[in-house]
């Protein structure tokens, strides 16, 4: 299915060189081999539950400091006329502000068909372009080294192989682009506090991958890249699902608190950081 629809000492970094991942073509398809298919922890319908709920039609707000940061890290990294790429892109909301405020040139793709229905209809209400696909990412239509940034938020660990999606994002890449991954960081501060407000929702996450060298171990070992993997984001309620313990009011004013807080933060904290960033860099 596919429309278009018009702090630093925490920091690991690792110079790594080739491709450790082989491809299989089909004209400008690419399929993954039995060895390297993703193993998924989550399913088609769980996401689809996820997107149930039409999102506002309308671009994202930065009220929130997830959301913010987010926007602040494409903003840096994305240039007007890019080619822009977001894997995992339902329901839209950054993709299409990547779009309208950044001015790149968009493609999506997501394997729930609700949240590519949202996304499509979002696109059609703020009058914008993008090329979304409903596909699954072991077997994608879009060619080999032809985007500027692959970027993905909240992805790759929800596979047991995630060192897969991480090389789908480089086979995607120009020589030059940049992959942009972020993943949550449920180990230490977060983890607690997940655990025993949505354990059934830690269980959907692989948890060995969040460190800033287990990131960088995903990276294709004979690949010509530049990586650096680093804590990511403001404190915040993004982790943390009150409301499946406490009231309603009680948690609304909670998240409302972290979310201001995490606003109010001056710089990134590392041990506070809900997020962390792994930046590839293709060479060749």
């Amino acid at each position: 299915m596919r429309a278009k629809v018009g702090a630093n000492d925490l920091v690991a970094s690792s110079r790594v060189t080739g491709d450790s991942y082989h491809r299989h073509r089909h004209g400008s398809s690419y399929r993954m081999t039995m060895t390297e298919h993703p193993s998924r922890l989550t399913s088609q319908q769980h996401w689809d539950a996820s997107w149930a709920n039409p999102p506002r039609m309308r671009l994202p707000s930065r009220l929130h400091i997830g959301t913010r940061d987010r926007l602040r890290l494409l903003a840096s990294n994305v240039r007007p006329g890019d080619r822009f790429l977001e894997l995992g892109c339902a329901p839209g909301k950054i993709l299409a502000y990547v779009r309208a405020v950044l001015h790149a040139d968009v493609s999506g793709i997501d394997y729930s068909p609700q949240g590519i229905a949202w996304a499509r209809r979002l696109f059609n209400a703020l009058g914008i372009e993008g090329d979304l696909r409903c596909e699954d990412l072991s077997s994608i239509s879009l060619p080999p080294s032809s985007f500027d940034v692959v970027h993905s938020a909240g992805l790759i660990e929800h596979f047991s192989n995630p060192e897969s999606i991480v090389a789908l994002h480089m086979h995607l890449l120009r020589p030059g682009g940049k992959a942009l991954i972020t993943i949550p960081n449920l180990n230490g501060f977060y983890l607690p506090l997940a655990n025993h407000f949505s354990p059934h929702l830690v269980q959907a996450h692989n948890l060995s991958i969040m460190n800033t060298q287990a990131l960088l171990n995903l990276v294709p070992a004979r690949s010509t890249s530049e990586a650096t993997a680093t804590p990511f984001g403001h404190i915040g309620p993004d982790l943390i699902q009150f409301g499946r313990r406490w009231p309603y009011s009680v948690a609304a004013c909670s998240a409302a608190a972290l979310n201001l807080l995490g606003l109010l933060q001056p710089f990134t904290v590392p041990a506070l950081a809900p997020y962390l960033l792994l930046r590839i860099v293709k060479n060749t």
